[in-house]
């Protein structure tokens, strides 16, 4: 069974990654894509502003998005530059306050974990695997505390609803905007600790199957 399908199929069996839950009703979206201007040439502190007054404006807790969309803000980061440019954004960002608790939502174990500290990666890290139904998959947590870390062992267990990590704050998150990146792997081949986030446009076909959208475990 595909990913995708999986998880509509089993959507009641998830718990909640934030307490209380995100909604449609206490949630706003917010976009960092190569088209918008909402956040063009502001430096770190400016952008941050923003986009926490976004969120406060529209009466919500969480600003959230950002599953396939084109970032500008990649082209500016050494990490996503190469042979070819990554900026297709593969995973959906939860902005909420730093040190905000993050919950499993299935029972699982560690798969890995790591704290990549390098400009513009995840920062603390943890990957969890799963199994439902059958089926294997995995769900990652980028942008962490390092106190998330704090404890964990490859093979420990994860009950559904567990604390598990909280959001970090800039520079240890990897130097953003206070925030969640959950992402969704059903193939993790042979990754441990990371796994791509962001990735080539000539990519996606793969990573759209592999890595589907992350919002119906969510937004309730």
């Amino acid at each position: 069974m595909k990913l995708a399908s999986l998880i509509a199929d089993h959507r009641q069996q998830f718990a909640p990654l934030f307490d209380p839950p995100l909604t449609r009703n206490n949630t706003v979206e917010l976009t960092l894509s190569a088209s918008s201007n909402d956040y063009a040439d502001l430096d770190d502190a400016a952008m941050d502003a923003a986009m926490f007054r976004h969120i406060g404006a529209a009466g919500a807790i969480a600003g959230v998005g950002g599953y396939l969309e084109d970032r500008a803000v990649y082209r500016d980061t050494d990490l996503f530059q190469g042979d070819a440019e990554r900026s297709i954004h593969i995973g959906v960002d939860v902005f909420m306050p730093a040190q905000t608790a993050v919950f499993a939502p299935l029972a699982g174990e560690v798969q890995s974990f790591a704290n990549r500290q390098v400009h513009g990666d995840y920062g603390p890290v943890i990957i969890l695997r799963h199994e439902l139904n059958g089926c294997v998959f995995h769900t990652l947590y980028g942008h962490l505390t390092e106190a998330s870390l704090d404890g964990l062992e490859p093979g420990q267990g994860i009950a559904r609803g567990q604390r598990i990590a909280e959001i970090g704050a800039r520079p240890l998150n990897g130097d953003w905007t206070p925030h969640l990146h959950f992402q969704l792997i059903e193939d993790i081949g042979d990754w441990n600790g990371d796994y791509p986030g962001v990735v080539r446009r000539d990519e996606l076909d793969y990573y759209r199957e592999n890595c589907p959208d992350p919002m119906p475990l969510l937004i309730s």
